[in-house]
Parts: C-alpha cells; structure tokens; sequence
C-alpha cells in the first residue's frame, strides 16, 4: 500500500474516533447536568411545586426602579404564579418601600387589577418599615391594606428635582453652550436660568401624574377615605395609627397577622423571582474573575456599604 494513502486513512481514521468520543462526552456532559439541575427545575421555571393550601407572599421591597429588585418585571412574574395556583387562596403583598418609578408601580397595579378578573381571589398589602408614593400606589390595588403602627403610609404626590448652576459657572468663568433644535428642548439644563413658562408647562406635567396617582388611590379606597381631605394628596407622610383614622389603611398588623386572623390561612409561601442554577453558576464565575482581577492588578471596587 502506498505509504502516503496509508498515513491518510490513519489520520481519518483517527479523526473519526475523536469525533466520536467528543459525542460521548457531551452526551454523557448533558445526562450529568440534567441529572444535577432536576431538582431545580420547577424553581428555575416558577413553577409551584406545593399542593397545600397556602397563603401566596410577594415581596416588594426597596426603590420600584426598571433596574431595581422592585421592578414591574421581577414583581409580575410571581404575581402571574401566584394567582393561577389553584392552592394559593389569597396573596398578599409585602410592602416595604419609600416609591419610585410611576410608570413602573403603574405596571404593577395594572397588572393585579387584570389577574384579580381573570383568577378572582383576595389580596391583601401589608406595610412593613414604610409604604409611600409609588409603594402606596401599588397598595392600593389591594382589597385590605395592613401596617404597624410605627410603619410610614402615604406620600400621595408627586416629585422631580435638580439643581441650579447658572451662577457657579459664571463666577468660575465658565461659557455653556448648547446647540438644539426646539425652543424648549433643554428647559431642564441645570447651568441654565429657569423660565416661567417652561417651570409652568413642568408643573402641569407633574400635575398630571399625581391627578393619576389620586385618581387610583379614590378607585381603591373608595368610601373609606374623605375624597374631600386635600392634606391626603399633599405629599405627606402618616404613621400607621394616623393613617388608619385616616382611611388610608385598614387596620394594623403585620403579614402574619393578616394571614393567621384576617385570611385564616397562615401556611405562608413566598414566590419570588429565582435565578436559575446556571444564572447562579455564571453570576458566581464573573465575580471571582473580578476578584481575581483586582487581587492581582491592586484596584479596589467602589462599594456602597
């Protein structure tokens, strides 16, 4: 046999072997995965894996922010989840936020508004540390809402602000330039004077917002608040006493108050947004890759402890 054609049927021969044992592998790769991730799978999903009867728990905690824990987009998720299990007899709302984004609380009242149709049963808001602006938004959605009697409820109102440089900058000797098209397109430049009908036209904006924010607070309350009572809409803060005569909330008591006495149902289950194992596995990978960077480079992140 020609030695250079022998050397080639070798090779391929070869190839072909590598070839399928590299198949092996990643089959025998996938069965070991799968056999680790089974366990995890409902949870990966949001999947209920409970049969129990139970009271549904849903967090919402911190700013109500696109990017934050308390997004529409982490919140709806298990609030979907909670809803269509038929072992979930009535959820309630775990409040504990200072507010935040209007377009996002929106999001989230909207939403258990169209669930509350769709897969009737009762919700009830419990505040925690504090339940203001776009937190109380979302509380209102609720049938009942709870809090203790230290706990801060309401700040019905709404807020934008920023600062005036226009003087620092001309002390200083520093000349801003802007180049735009719209008269009115950077009314919001901070390094420049403030006019009175752009600060008229913002006012309206804000106006606005917080006639929708009045107008879901009177469509949740109903009679139980004096719709008359211009202080409830003012942008002030009550604690959990002063907001009960008030109408605000309807009673005192803390989540497992209202499952155990309000509900009867105190088996309580929380549902919340979890990262799948992999999302862990990966999430964990890039922060040892960054310890390790900064380890051997010297450089410290900036934290916020």
């Amino acid at each position: 046999m020609d030695p250079q054609l022998d050397l080639t049927n070798r090779i391929l021969s070869e190839n072909r072997k590598t070839r399928r044992w590299n198949t092996v592998f990643k089959v025998l790769a996938f069965v070991y995965l799968s056999l680790i991730l089974a366990p995890f799978l409902p949870s990966m999903w949001g999947f209920s894996t409970t049969e129990d009867e139970h009271t549904a728990v849903i967090n919402i905690k911190g700013a109500i922010a696109e990017n934050e824990e308390a997004s529409a987009n982490n919140i709806v998720g298990p609030l979907r989840t909670a809803f269509e299990e038929e072992s979930a007899k009535a959820i309630i709302l775990a409040i504990n936020s200072p507010g935040g984004s209007p377009v996002q609380a929106g999001y989230v009242y909207d939403e258990i508004q169209r669930l509350k149709v769709l897969h009737p049963k009762p919700v009830y808001a419990v505040i925690s540390d504090i339940g203001a602006s776009g937190g109380y938004y979302i509380a209102v959605a609720a049938d009942e809402i709870y809090a203790d009697k230290a706990s801060l409820v309401g700040s019905i109102g709404v807020t934008a602000s920023s600062f005036g440089f226009v003087e620092l900058i001309n002390n200083i000797g520093v000349e801003r330039r802007t180049y735009t098209s719209g008269e009115h397109k950077n009314f919001l430049d901070p390094f420049l004077d403030s006019r009175d009908d752009e600060s008229q036209f913002w006012s309206g904006v804000l106006g606005g917002v917080h006639n929708q924010f009045k107008s879901v607070v009177l469509e949740g309350r109903g009679d139980r608040i004096d719709a008359d009572n211009k202080e409830l809409f003012s942008g002030l803060i009550w604690n959990g006493e002063q907001a009960l005569e008030l109408g605000i909330i309807d009673g005192l008591g803390s989540a497992g108050y209202v499952a155990r006495e309000v509900i009867k149902q105190d088996n309580l289950i929380l549902y919340d947004r979890k990262k799948s194992p992999l999302e862990s596995i990966l999430s964990g990978l890039r922060i040892e890759a960054v310890r390790a960077v900064n380890l051997f480079s010297g450089a410290n992140a900036i934290q916020l402890n």
